[in-house]
C-alpha cells in the first residue's frame, strides 16, 4: 500500500549524515518537509536530483519547506555524498528500507530502489507525490511548485 495525496505521513526516526537522529515530527514543528526516496548515493540520476535539490535549496527554504532525502545507504555514504556535492540540507539512512516499506516506494523491475518525492505540509498531510525513476530533476520543480502553492495559500 503507497501512501497518496491526503494520507498523513507515516512517521520515522532515523540516523542523519552527521551520526545524530531527526524525526519527521521535529521537522515538521518548523517547517513543510519534501521528503524524497532515492535509489543509491553518488549514482548519475541520484547525484543530479541531489544537485538539482542543492541548487533550488534557498528557494524551499523560502517557501518555508525543509529538504530531506533518504536512502538505504549508511549515514556514512550520506556524509560523504553530502560533502562530495556540498549538499546543504539533510540525508537520512533508512538501512533495511523500512520507512521505504511504510510509504509503500515501489521497485523499478523488482531490483532497483524507486525514486518518489513527497510534500507534506506542517499538519503531516501528504500534499504531492511524484513518482519518476527516470526523469530526477523533475522531482524538484513539481515539488518546488507545490510548497509555492502552499506557501501562498497559508497566512504569513
Amino acid at each position: 500500500m503507497s501512501i497518496k495525496v491526503g494520507d498523513k505521513a507515516p512517521g520515522f526516526t532515523l540516523p542523519k549524515q552527521d551520526g545524530t537522529s531527526v524525526s519527521l515530527n521535529d521537522l515538521l514543528q518548523k517547517s513543510a518537509v519534501v521528503l524524497y526516496f532515492y535509489p543509491k548515493d553518488d549514482t548519475p540520476g541520484c547525484t543530479q536530483e541531489a544537485c538539482s535539490f542543492r541548487d533550488s535549496y534557498e528557494a524551499f527554504k523560502d517557501a518555508g519547506a525543509e529538504v530531506v532525502g533518504i536512502s538505504s545507504q549508511s549515514a556514512d555514504s550520506h556524509k560523504a555524498f553530502a560533502a562530495k556535492h556540498r549538499l546543504p540540507f539533510t540525508l537520512v539512512s533508512d538501512e533495511g528500507g523500512k520507512v521505504r516499506k511504510q510509504y509503500g516506494v515501489p521497485s523499478t523491475l523488482g531490483l532497483i530502489p524507486g525514486r518518489v518525492t513527497y510534500v507534506i505540509d506542517r499538519g503531516g498531510t501528504v500534499r504531492h507525490v511524484f513518482n519518476s525513476q527516470l526523469n530526477a530533476a523533475r522531482h524538484v520543480t513539481e515539488a518546488l511548485g507545490v510548497i509555492q502553492k502552499l506557501r501562498g495559500a497559508s497566512p504569513s
